[in-house]
């Protein structure tokens, strides 16, 4: 809920004000709620990628396997090196990076997204908490103006 404060000011804004703000405050928290799907996004992206290095780690050297190329396509393939991976670090650069340090870059991208989900979900909770108030606010506004034309 939105402070007290802040609806007092809210209460002193004209009608216009209060429906520019409302809208803003919808449009963040519309944006706020993209962001917060992409990460979830990034997250389920990154704990599958930790779970294929875990199966992989599993694997002995010289194993057969399927080699995705695309998300329906495969070739044969034998497991070479699985000490040794290449991690996609965004932009298309890939670092190689030893198996355990793989995981540990997994951990550590997914602990991130988790703690910038959290301080989003809180920023998002807040706009939408003045979006509602701003939109109570120009109700009762609406309502009033009309009661006094109709009198």
């Amino acid at each position: 809920m939105a402070s007290s404060s802040s609806r007092g000011e809210m209460e002193k804004m004209g009608i216009d004000q209060l429906k520019a703000l409302k809208e803003q405050a919808d449009l963040e928290v519309n944006l706020l709620q993209d962001s917060l799907n992409n990460i979830r996004t990034a997250t389920v992206r990154l704990d599958s990628a930790a779970a294929a290095l875990n199966d992989l780690s599993l694997r002995p050297q010289g194993k057969k396997m399927l080699v995705p190329l695309t998300a329906s396509l495969y070739v044969p393939g034998t497991l070479d090196e699985a000490d040794k991976v290449l991690v996609d670090i965004g932009t298309g650069y890939f670092i190689e990076k030893t198996m355990d340090d793989g995981k540990d870059y997994c951990q550590r991208k997914i602990n991130l997204l988790k703690s910038n989900f959290d301080q989003l979900f809180e920023v998002a909770a807040k706009k939408k908490s003045v979006a509602d108030e701003a939109g109570m606010v120009l109700q009762a506004k609406v309502k009033q103006l009309s009661a006094a034309t109709t009198s």
